[in-house]
């Protein structure tokens, strides 16, 4: 089993389905965590079941840098690094292109791409001083291969793949891996409702995505940086 003891990891996103399965992975191996989201009491939540004593930050804006930094440096001041950024922000929405697509640009593509951006940007330089630094970023099969009705939601995604790569070829030599995930339809509450009469056997539980973001996170992948892992099940 691995074994993150003494290591610290952010997890952004942390009071939706995928960020609450990283937390709880990461407690259970032993990982200090940095627990941010913009609601406080879910991550109150989150932190009384996990145990740990994690930190919470709840409110910041990780679309800009002010949030982003403030999530990094409350976490290095708390626990004297940050070895990992899961970064699980992000939402869906999709419309035709002759419908308005548009018009869901600056939405789509800040809460996505620019988040990513900005999170990253904030977790660097620490990870840059200590040697060592694992990120991992929610990316989506779209962003390789749209589909109708999701040009928007795919280019921004598209670009968490293009940043991802560029951070891993920027920190080759820094002992910073970067990389990002690719997840097929997740079997969410949310989903269910919104998919009544799909086949929920064949959706990816939070838990198998959590298991490989926990990976990607360890001192195991030190030889995996800019890839981008499709976890689609029988999808």
């Amino acid at each position: 089993m691995r074994d993150f003891t003494g290591q610290t990891i952010i997890v952004t996103g942390a009071a939706g389905n995928l960020g609450t399965a990283i937390a709880e992975t990461l407690a259970r191996l032993g990982a200090n965590l940095a627990l941010a989201d913009m609601r406080e009491e879910p991550l109150k939540e989150i932190a009384d079941r996990i145990g740990g004593d994690p930190l919470i930050v709840a409110g910041a804006d990780v679309r800009s840098r002010d949030g982003a930094t403030r999530i990094a440096q409350e976490s290095h001041a708390r626990f004297g690094r940050v070895d990992g950024l899961a970064n699980t922000v992000g939402t869906f929405k999709t419309a035709n292109v002759i419908d308005g697509a548009a018009e869901d640009w600056s939405f789509l593509m800040d809460l996505n791409a620019l988040s990513a951006l900005r999170l990253s940007e904030a977790v660097l330089p620490v990870m840059t001083a200590q040697g060592y630094g694992r990120i991992v970023h929610v990316a989506a099969g779209a962003g390789a291969r749209s589909f109708a009705g999701a040009s928007v939601y795919a280019a921004s995604k598209a670009a968490v793949l293009r940043i991802t790569e560029a951070i891993s070829e920027e920190n080759k030599t820094s002992g910073i891996t970067a990389n990002c995930i690719m997840p097929g339809t997740i079997d969410t509450p949310q989903n269910r409702a919104a998919m009544p009469d799909a086949d929920f056997s064949i959706w990816i539980q939070p838990t198998q995505i959590a298991a490989v973001v926990a990976f990607l996170l360890s001192r195991e992948a030190g030889a995996v940086t800019g890839a981008a892992v499709p976890i689609a099940g029988r999808q």
